[in-house]
């Protein structure tokens, strides 16, 4: 059994950054930076309109030559971003992730922001599972399994 989208940030929890359209892109540099995080949200209120990346920011800024403090962050987000739902399982979500090359994916339930998720938490749910089924199979041949 997979675990879902959920379950993941039932575990990491669903704070999830955002930034309003209208904030300078240096703005929401300022916030990724200050959190360690690779993506913020772009909200209008509570309605997601789009997500902003590091990769945006060094395709659509940098190698523009565009300054951060002078581009407002809807001219350069991703608008309408492509979402996963709780529910999802990480099989899922991966098959998103590499066929539509994203390393971020808001989360929404019921057209409400739920959390975000990582290729990184992905990863790391995956190698966790991975382990898992090692020591049930390497206690199982050794003969700890209760039958």
């Amino acid at each position: 059994m997979t675990m879902t989208v959920g379950q993941i940030l039932a575990a990491k929890g669903n704070k999830a950054m955002a930034v309003a359209p209208d904030n300078s892109v240096l703005d929401a540099l300022k916030i990724m930076a200050e959190h360690d995080i690779g993506a913020v949200l772009v909200t209008e209120g509570e309605r997601l309109v789009g997500i902003f990346t590091e990769r945006d920011y060094a395709r659509k800024v940098a190698l523009r030559g565009l300054v951060s403090r002078d581009v407002k962050v809807s001219e350069l987000m991703t608008a309408n971003p492509t979402t996963v739902a709780p529910s999802q399982t990480v099989d899922q979500v991966m098959q998103t992730m590499t066929q539509r090359r994203f390393r971020h994916l808001p989360v929404v339930e019921n057209g409400k922001i739920a959390g975000i998720v990582t290729i990184g938490d992905m990863v790391k749910c995956v190698v966790s599972e991975q382990e898992a089924t090692i020591q049930q199979l390497s206690s199982y041949i050794a003969g700890d399994l209760a039958t």
